[in-house]
């Protein structure tokens, strides 16, 4: 898995929300060249330097290049890889706007840990 090629999608499928985001994102045109990977299954590959328990507690995205992203910038990561959503990654990357992103992921993160 870290020699794919393919932008890799590390998330939480033990997480009722987040399994249901990625399923809308793997319907997504252009879904088939990623990578998702469900962290909570035991034998899930991870990245170079992602340890299962940082790959649990957020969202990760390791790009084509090797570079990695958490939070809310993996979702930009993420959505610039979808034809269809490349607008969002855009605008989600921009420096005014990812910092009010990484905060309200934060406040997911806290109200995800009552789902569990």
């Amino acid at each position: 898995m870290a020699e794919d090629p393919r932008t890799q999608v590390y998330f939480d499928g033990g997480c009722p929300v987040c399994s249901r985001e990625i399923a809308t994102y793997r319907r997504a045109e252009g879904a088939a060249a990623l990578c998702f990977v469900d962290v909570s299954l035991p034998d899930a590959p991870l990245a170079p330097g992602l340890t299962r328990e940082a790959a649990l507690a957020r969202m990760h995205v390791r790009r084509a290049d090797g570079s990695m992203a958490s939070g809310a910038a993996a979702f930009a990561a993420l959505w610039s890889a979808l034809p269809r959503w490349a607008w969002l990654g855009r605008i989600s990357a921009l420096p005014v706007v990812a910092p009010v992103l990484e905060l309200g992921y934060l406040g997911f993160l806290r109200l995800r840990r009552a789902w569990r």
